[in-house]
């Protein structure tokens, strides 16, 4: 393949927004060279992000809006930005990016590299990194089973280093950052690019999640059928996680920890005997708990301070 193969019918962009304010028309305007289109799909965003998209890039013939009426959450708005990119494109492989996921130059030629050297990848996920330059839990990681949640909440992780099989850690980016490409169980849906084949052949994104683990499952059933997950370190991205949710903390905690059972259940129901996953189960919504309890005291706090001038 030569270099510069990856920038014509390679890629068709998906981006499932929701008030990312001024950072979609970033997004955009740093993958529009290389990706063949891309294709804007708005949970009936309420702020001047689709506008400020639009004026920047009205006569752009290679982006396409589309927008919800209401807020359907992020898997039903990956399977609709993939059903338009099916009827507008036959691209090989689909970007599944954030809106506030900025990825620096050569980043999806990496991607596309690494899935076109390995004919058994279906998924690439990159480098995330936090805007300090540190990196990011979700660009590689294990699945995060009851268990290995278990070990991360309570701290027994630290005694991975004695015993790593009995107490992993889930999260990978503590450790040394790789030379090459490699295989992991997970990556992150902040910055993913698929294969469509595989894409097609595991039903796309289950939409019983609104928001968080809905990346997770389709990490899942990628490897439960047969495709591997690859990290590729010299695809870097930088990700202003939180953007698009931090005004609904309570909101977003509701929806992560939901969909944490929904996974649990989906995947380790069986695996688990009925008395220890009602123990995780209780586990989750005792954290949800803590979470809003967390947020709430912070609000009054906030609410009590001393108002200036």
């Amino acid at each position: 393949m030569k270099t510069e193969a990856y920038r014509k019918k390679s890629i068709v962009a998906v981006i499932v927004n929701y008030n990312a304010g001024a950072l979609l028309t970033e997004c955009v305007a740093l993958i529009l060279k290389a990706t063949d289109s891309i294709i804007i799909v708005d949970n009936a965003s309420t702020d001047s992000s689709l506008s400020t998209l639009i004026a920047q890039f009205q006569h752009e013939p290679r982006l396409s809006i589309i927008r919800n009426t209401t807020n359907l959450g992020f898997s039903a708005g990956c399977n609709i930005g993939c059903q338009k990119a099916n009827e507008l494109a036959t691209e090989r492989y689909i970007l599944f990016l954030n809106p506030d996921c900025m990825l620096e130059p050569g980043s999806l030629k990496h991607l596309l590299q690494a899935l076109e050297a390995d004919p058994e990848a279906g998924m690439a996920g990159g480098h995330i990194q936090n805007p300090d330059g540190s990196e990011q839990g979700g660009g590689r990681r294990d699945v995060p089973s009851p268990w290995r949640a278990f070990v991360r909440a309570s701290g027994l992780y630290r005694l991975e280093k004695y015993w790593p099989e009995l107490f992993p850690d889930f999260h990978l980016h503590k450790k040394p950052l790789p030379d090459k490409p490699i295989a992991v169980e997970a990556t992150t849906g902040a910055m993913m690019l698929v294969r469509r084949e595989a894409l097609q052949a595991v039903g796309g994104w289950d939409e019983g999640y609104f928001l968080h683990c809905e990346d997770l499952d389709l990490c899942v059933r990628f490897r439960q059928q047969g495709w591997k997950i690859l990290f590729v370190p010299d695809a870097r991205a930088i990700h202003y996680q939180g953007t698009c949710s931090k005004a609904r903390p309570v909101f977003v905690a509701w929806h992560k920890h939901r969909g944490m059972i929904r996974f649990y259940r989906k995947f380790f129901g069986t695996a688990y005997p009925p008395l220890l996953m009602g123990l995780v189960i209780c586990g989750v919504w005792l954290r949800f708990m803590l979470t809003v309890l967390y947020h709430s005291l912070r609000w009054v706090r906030q609410s009590l301070k001393p108002k200036h001038g």
